[in-house]
């Protein structure tokens, strides 16, 4: 069974872009790259600033919509929180 990761970057600018994968190492590098999300070429380097392993990549959608819907500031608490 693959793991998947639901995930926060921090981009170059400060802004904060999530996604999933189940492949986080492969993906950040994708994204630095400049193959990964129209949204981060533009802000490059990007960094890992949280990660959540969900057991299925249904489980991983649904909680990349949840943190999507989140506002910065939510989004900026649940980073200082660790949750």
């Amino acid at each position: 069974m693959s793991r998947w990761h639901v995930y926060l970057l921090r981009c170059a600018d400060g802004t904060l872009y999530a996604g999933i994968s189940n492949d986080l190492s492969a993906r950040l590098a994708a994204h630095n790259a400049g193959k990964g999300a129209k949204y981060t070429r533009s802000r490059l380097p990007v960094t890992v600033v949280w990660s959540q392993a969900m057991r299925s990549a249904t489980a991983a959608r649904k909680k990349e919509a949840a943190v999507k819907q989140m506002t910065r500031l939510e989004k900026e608490d649940m980073l200082t929180s660790g949750s």
